[in-house]
């Protein structure tokens, strides 16, 4: 029987930034408002300056998947910097509804937004495996290690899958699969970013 996740219902109080600014692509320089959502917590944009950096060989045309999108900020960098496509999970109603006005603002068909619990919806096959995968859950709410389970069984993942991985910094040892490497790590404030590439086979 597959194991069984308890999903928290309510995220930690935290509030949003009021916008977003794209760093560099196609939109560079664009700026995105962003949802006042409880437990928001957009990637700074030195912390995504370095993990794009970081992407620079994997970003274009790979196909993203994004599982607690939140802001978007990390779908839309993406995009701009030329990922054929985005899927952007995001649980909150408020949240989702930005982040589709914000895809229609870009003038894009590149990404969907789905607004669902990421876990639940990670419990289906996938339909296909993404190149690129975007982990930010909120802090505190042990939603790591269910999505990362959830991600390997279920087909969302192919032997040259990259894993982009932000928590809060206490959390150690991470828990990703044994068949994830760590390929970046750096701290900055209260989190840790990392970023994880996927062999074959455990």
């Amino acid at each position: 029987m597959p194991r069984q996740f308890r999903i928290p219902k309510q995220p930690l109080p935290h509030t949003g930034k009021g916008q977003l600014r794209i760093i560099a692509g196609e939109w560079r320089s664009r700026k995105l408002p962003v949802a006042d959502v409880p437990g928001l917590r957009p990637t700074s944009d030195r912390v995504r300056e370095t993990v794009f950096n970081w992407l620079s060989m994997i970003t274009p045309g790979a196909n993203v998947l994004d599982v607690f999108s939140g802001t978007g900020a990390l779908s839309f960098e993406a995009l701009s910097r030329g990922a054929a496509s985005a899927t952007i999970l995001e649980k909150s109603p408020v949240a989702a509804n930005m982040l589709k006005r914000n895809l229609a603002t870009l003038k894009t068909s590149k990404a969907q937004v789905i607004e669902t619990d990421s876990l639940i919806w990670l419990t289906r096959p996938a339909d296909q495996p993404y190149d690129l995968i975007f982990l930010d859950p909120p802090f505190r709410m042990n939603l790591l290690q269910p999505a990362c389970e959830l991600l390997e069984r279920n087909g969302y993942l192919h032997e040259n899958s990259y894993l982009y991985i932000e928590v809060e910094k206490e959390l150690s040892p991470m828990p990703a699969p044994d068949n994830w490497q760590q390929e970046k790590v750096k701290t900055a404030g209260q989190l840790t970013f990392s970023l994880w590439s996927r062999a074959a086979n455990g």
